[in-house]
């Protein structure tokens, strides 16, 4: 089991920043995929970003690519997501994921509880 818990969400006006965390406990943070997604009102719940089990790789949505940063230290058993030039559009919850590789890819078994990004225009 991997516990993981959100943090960083907030109110922030367009073009502004926020720095979200996910602290996670209880396997070795090492041994998964991290990621990020987010979930507006009324849609699904969408990609944003991923990072590989030692932070060599990343990969982001079209979306927020440019904008926003993932990254993680395994000394701290945190991933982070930087995100920068807010819009509106990127309100939504944020969660982070724990993905596992099953052979075929991977399967993201561990959610945190999210944590809500609200971006005023």
């Amino acid at each position: 089991q991997v516990h993981m818990v959100e943090s960083g969400g907030g109110l922030v006006q367009a073009g502004g920043s926020l720095r979200l965390s996910c602290a996670a406990s209880g396997h070795t943070f090492g041994n998964y995929q991290m990621a990020w997604f987010r979930q507006a009102p009324g849609q699904g719940r969408e990609f944003v970003a991923r990072i590989t089990e030692s932070g060599s790789s990343t990969s982001y949505a079209a979306s927020v690519k440019g904008r926003f940063t993932i990254s993680r230290d395994n000394a701290k058993n945190t991933v982070y997501l930087q995100m920068n030039s807010l819009k509106p559009e990127d309100t939504a919850a944020y969660y982070c994921a724990a993905g596992v590789n099953i052979g075929s890819g991977y399967s993201y078994d561990y959610w945190g509880q999210g944590t809500q990004v609200t971006v005023t225009s």
